[in-house]
């Protein structure tokens, strides 16, 4: 099993399947495909170092958007991945023991393969009261690939029962209510957030970690002087204050997941779960089902561990809707082996 397997790999459904990256949908992701308009930005971003400043605004504006606890630190990193291959080398510094994590499966599968690259002892669990006893439990609320949740409650006892606890909400934009940001304060736990996902800018390459001071501190030295570019603050910070652009991309997301439902039904695929940004199915058999909608430059998500299971982001405008829909529909009619 390859530990490190990803979507996002439209350069290898070229290779197979041919065309140019443009003529390609690709779904194999949970990114926005209708981003955040960047729009202008002012040229010390590109040509100065970010200052304090740039930091701190972006930093507050985060501070607005996820409504972060004002006892909790905030550190900007180069996206969500940076977090989570930097905290498994930090919490195990100065350790002479092997430490044990626990995560959550099905799970986001970089998280268990930083924590084994950092020397961890790995296991992985079908129940969150299995977590319990961890040196580190890691939790993805909402979760990726099969879009569970817990209350704030539930993570919090979670919390309780571990030694650290790391909560990746990298897809909780659209549902604050889940969120334990305004709990981050405490000490022992992590939250990660990604700015990429929810507005469509994954090559911002743009994250956050927060948490209790004593805890970011060590984080954010290891992380060094200018974690994230000039362009990236500006961005960012742009987008987290806009709260009518956040408010219509999440009722527009609650629309489409019903309507992207509906199409995968007339593939013949069941719902297994998912979230906002993505949609998980059970398919007779997943790799026919990917290589009929990679047929029509579609390209989607399957995973080692399951032959049926087929992921799908949500698409950008009504033309690759269509696609789609038409891809979806010749499956349904025989068009590719099941």
């Amino acid at each position: 099993m390859n530990m490190r397997d990803h979507g996002g790999n439209l350069d290898q459904a070229m290779a197979r399947f041919g065309g140019a990256a443009t003529a390609w949908i690709d779904l194999s992701t949970g990114i926005n495909r209708v981003p955040y308009p960047v729009g202008r930005m002012e040229q010390t971003a590109w040509t100065s170092l970010p200052t304090t400043a740039d930091h701190d605004a972006l930093v507050g504006a985060a501070r607005i958007a996820y409504r972060i606890a004002p006892a909790a630190d905030v550190v900007p990193v180069a996206g969500a991945q940076a977090a989570i291959q930097m905290l498994p080398r930090l919490l195990s510094a100065g350790h002479a023991k092997v430490l044990k994590a626990k995560v959550l499966r099905p799970s986001y599968n970089e998280h268990g393969a930083s924590l084994r690259a950092a020397g961890w002892q790995v296991s992985e669990h079908d129940h969150l009261s299995q977590l319990y006893g961890a040196d580190l439990a890691v939790l993805v609320n909402p979760n990726n690939p099969d879009g569970r949740s817990w209350s704030p409650a539930q993570v919090m006892e979670l919390r309780r029962n571990v030694g650290v606890l790391v909560v990746d909400e990298s897809f909780a934009d659209p549902v604050p209510e889940q969120s334990v940001a305004s709990l981050a304060g405490a000490g022992g736990l992590y939250v990660l957030r990604s700015f990429g996902k929810f507005y469509g800018l994954a090559g911002v390459r743009l994250g956050f970690v927060l948490g209790a001071p004593d805890d970011i501190a060590p984080l954010a030295e290891m992380a060094g002087p200018w974690p994230v570019a000039g362009p990236a603050l500006q961005i960012g910070r742009a987008a987290l204050q806009d709260r009518a652009w956040q408010d219509r991309t999440t009722a527009r997301l609650a629309r489409e997941t019903v309507e992207i439902d509906g199409i995968a039904r007339a593939a013949g695929w069941s719902l297994a779960g998912g979230a906002s940004l993505f949609r998980l199915y059970v398919t007779p058999n997943a790799r026919a089902a990917q290589d009929h909608l990679a047929r029509h430059h579609i390209w989607s998500r399957i995973f080692p561990y399951s032959q049926h299971y087929l992921r799908l982001g949500l698409p950008g405008d009504r033309a690759e809707w269509a696609r789609l829909a038409a891809a979806c529909r010749l499956a349904g009619e025989g068009e590719h082996p099941r």
